[in-house]
């Protein structure tokens, strides 16, 4: 169907009527007094590369230019391949994410307000923003790269379609974010942690690069979350799994302690410690953990029972 085709229906169903009185009532979205109070009036991300957007090809582009601001030797007919699905007509989010991980960066996704987007952009995050340009009924979903604003007069600046410098109005922006659930993400490199991604982001970002590269390869992303919240009892267990992965007991057992600390109900965190310490050969100390895993339903259960029935029959 032709757009004029789509509007001709609209306007017959009464639709179009209904979108031009809402569109009329549009609000900037109300940023928080703190945001104008830290934030400078103006920041942009003028070294940002710039790929124009073919049909269909916006995700592959907006991820060629974040990660070449990292960076990554990459481009956009190396990326299409890789994250274009043509029985889609174009990327979906899952591709998008883990194609940045698969080049070895972590893809950090961001709270989905206007005030924590300009702040990543004010710390010299560009961010991947994904739009709906338009209708809720009709989607046309769109990838862009947020680089900067301007606030007194409430502009958003993205590298966006065949446009090296877009830019949209607060207004208008959010409301085309707004309909993919205000859907984003920065990107960085591993042992880093942008500035504003809140804990629960971090280690859903964290996790997913453990996944697809092992424990080792996230243990420096682990101990830089720690240092950021290291009253994180998941993240305290993460971090434990991963230096004992890189072969450092000690360390391990130290993050698995504070994790039980933490979270005295964290079934696996006990396992872990309980079997590490049977490792370094310290049984009473080993028992007291596993008591502890056993005593809490869990997929770990079983296995602290079976190693407390090894335990007693030694």
């Amino acid at each position: 169907m032709s757009l004029n085709n789509m509007l001709s229906n609209a306007r017959i169903a009464g639709v179009f009527i209904l979108l031009v009185l809402l569109s009329g009532c549009a609000r900037n979205p109300v940023l928080l007094q703190s945001t104008y109070q830290a934030l400078p009036a103006h920041a942009e991300i003028t070294s940002v590369p710039f790929y124009a957007q073919t049909e269909f090809q916006c995700g592959p582009a907006t991820l060629a230019m974040v990660l070449n601001y990292q960076d990554v030797d990459t481009d956009v007919e190396q990326l299409i391949p890789q994250v274009f699905l043509p029985e889609r007509d174009g990327s979906v989010q899952p591709e998008m994410l883990a194609t940045v991980r698969r080049y070895d960066q972590l893809a950090y996704p961001v709270r989905g307000t206007m005030d924590a987007l300009l702040g990543h952009l004010a710390a010299g995050d560009p961010v991947v923003v994904m739009q709906n340009l338009s209708l809720p009924i009709y989607p046309m979903w769109h990838y862009a790269v947020a680089i900067g604003y301007d606030l007194p007069n409430e502009t958003l600046i993205l590298r966006s379609g065949e446009i090296e410098r877009h830019t949209m109005s607060f207004s208008r922006f959010d409301a085309t974010w707004a309909r993919t659930e205000r859907w984003g993400f920065v990107v960085a490199e591993p042992g880093t942690l942008p500035a504003g991604i809140t804990a629960r982001n971090a280690l859903e970002a964290i996790s997913a690069y453990e996944e697809s590269h092992g424990p080792s390869a996230a243990l420096s992303s682990w101990q830089t979350f720690n240092e950021h919240h290291p009253a994180n009892a998941i993240g305290q267990f993460a971090l434990g799994n991963a230096l004992y992965a890189n072969q450092q007991p000690e360390e391990a057992r130290n993050a698995f302690e504070r994790a039980t600390e933490l979270d005295v109900k964290m079934g696996a965190a006990w396992l872990n410690l309980g079997l590490l310490r049977l490792q370094q050969e310290d049984p009473i100390a080993a028992r007291e953990a596993l008591e502890q895993a056993a005593s809490l339903a869990g997929s770990w259960q079983e296995k602290a029972r079976l190693a407390l029935e090894a335990l007693n029959n030694d």
